[in-house]
């Protein structure tokens, strides 16, 4: 009976059985059930040693350890606080209070990444189309496809695609392809996309 490295866990647990079982003499002498024990916890952590990922919206340079980056960030051990100064210097140029897609990368030993997106279309639509915000937040229209809460022409979407294909993961689409999402979302909040 051979151990590998690449075999799977349960393989391991029913080899330890086995060996509990036959009570091999030479095998347990020369490897012992300890060592077979500690080589299952160590396969175990490296099977676990991943990267994690986190998806926030944070407001540009309005990060701070509150609720949701605090809790968000501190269940993976990075410290919350590193992150914010950080985010905040890199949003510094941006307006004040617009939403800011983050993927942040979390590594087994706790130091982090973090990638800029552009603001959701969403909030790019409803800021085009000067739209009242309810409770105070930009919020479409209640019944979308039947009322509409405000307009857009098709220079504001053709700039909010420009804006759009700049991101890394959507520079592989067309412009035409990124218009015709852009108006289908703002068909779907009730703005009204005219010529």
């Amino acid at each position: 009976m051979t151990l590998g490295f690449f075999c799977s866990l349960p393989a391991l647990a029913n080899q330890r059985r086995r060996l509990k079982i036959c009570k091999s003499s030479e095998f347990i002498s020369a490897f012992g059930l300890w060592e077979l024990s500690r080589h299952i916890l160590i396969m175990a952590r490296n099977v676990l040693a991943k990267d994690q990922f986190v998806k926030l919206i944070v407001g540009a340079g309005q990060a701070s350890p509150s609720p949701p980056v605090g809790p968000a960030l501190g269940s993976k051990g990075v410290k919350s606080m590193d992150f914010c100064k950080e985010f905040n210097a890199r949003t510094a140029h941006i307006n004040t209070g617009v939403p800011i897609p983050a993927r942040v990368t979390v590594r087994p030993d706790r130091s982090f990444s973090f990638e800029l997106r552009t603001p959701t279309t969403t909030y790019l639509l409803l800021n085009a189309a000067n739209v009242e915000p309810r409770k105070n937040r930009l919020r479409g229209a209640m019944n979308p496809g039947h009322e509409f809460c405000g307009k857009i022409s098709l220079k504001h979407v053709y700039e909010i695609a420009k804006l759009k294909h700049t991101e890394t993961r959507l520079s592989g689409l067309s412009l035409e392809g990124l218009c015709k999402s852009v108006m289908s979302q703002a068909k779907s909040i009730g703005i009204q996309v005219v010529p």
